[in-house]
């Protein structure tokens, strides 16, 4: 094989590399627009394909951290932002938590019986006639929510499935919902995107990729923004608690496999 061939099988692996990264972000984008969360499902996993972790963990955040600021923008009213701030600052008392359980021997366990408690909670919301509700912000409630997310968030870099139960539970409109999971993840993305950054992990690499996503990214956060204001209230909770599902059953798959 001479050298011209080489040269042409290299760029056109770094062409499709590109593509596949640029595809990922889309689809991941308009999920994360549309719902307020559930990126996680395909962001890290499927960019680790066409990159490095250390380059797809941090990639991912920075995105998280720009979608998260256009949203808020663009959807500011309908931010509960007492729920928002309460949630944040409960997450930084939880993230010391779950960077012990990440350090813990039994840290499989752990998710495993938390995939098991997210499957049950969404399931029993999708069947039963009268699911739980509150008529009213519960703080103490607000606060467990925000910790347990900061405990997750520690240890598997996964805060939704908290946020989302509580905003399912005070019955968020689809707007609501989506505006007031951005108004939380923006700082919590930047706390995560400054740890990458005091480790060394926020390079060249990664803000060139970031700056290759954002011609695909901006249009993705306006397309999940029309999906998401074509929703009912009744049709976004079957979605919302069938995502939750799905992260269930993930966290449940990744303990098993890796506990064996």
């Amino acid at each position: 094989m001479g050298i011209f061939e080489i040269i042409f099988f290299r760029e056109t692996s770094i062409h499709a590399s590109l593509l596949l990264a640029l595809a990922i972000v889309f689809v991941a984008t308009v999920i994360r627009s549309a719902f307020g969360f559930g990126e996680a499902l395909i962001a890290v996993p499927l960019l680790v394909l066409c990159m490095p972790l250390s380059v797809a963990a941090p990639l991912a955040v920075l995105l998280s951290v720009t979608i998260a600021a256009v949203v808020v923008a663009q959807d500011w009213r309908h931010i509960h932002l007492r729920s928002a701030a309460g949630l944040v600052v409960a997450t930084v008392f939880g993230i010391p938590l779950g960077l012990l359980v990440l350090t813990n021997a039994h840290q499989e366990l752990v998710k495993a019986a938390l995939g098991i408690l997210i499957v049950l909670f969404a399931a029993y919301s999708l069947m039963a006639r009268d699911a739980l509700r509150l008529e009213r912000e519960h703080r103490p409630l607000l606060l467990l929510s925000g910790f347990l997310a900061g405990i997750l968030g520690g240890a598997y870099g996964m805060n939704g499935p908290p946020l989302v139960v509580y905003g399912s539970l005070r019955r968020w409109s689809p707007q609501q919902f989506r505006a007031t999971l951005q108004a939380y993840f923006l700082p919590a993305s930047l706390l995560g995107m400054i740890g990458y950054w005091s480790a060394g992990l926020w390079t060249r690499t990664v803000t060139r990729e970031f700056l290759l996503s954002v011609p695909v990214m901006l249009p993705a956060v306006f397309l999940g923004r029309a999906i998401n204001h074509r929703f009912s209230g009744a049709a976004f909770l079957k979605y919302i608690y069938g995502g939750l599902v799905l992260i269930g059953v993930m966290l449940f798959v990744e303990a098993l496999t890796h506990h064996v």
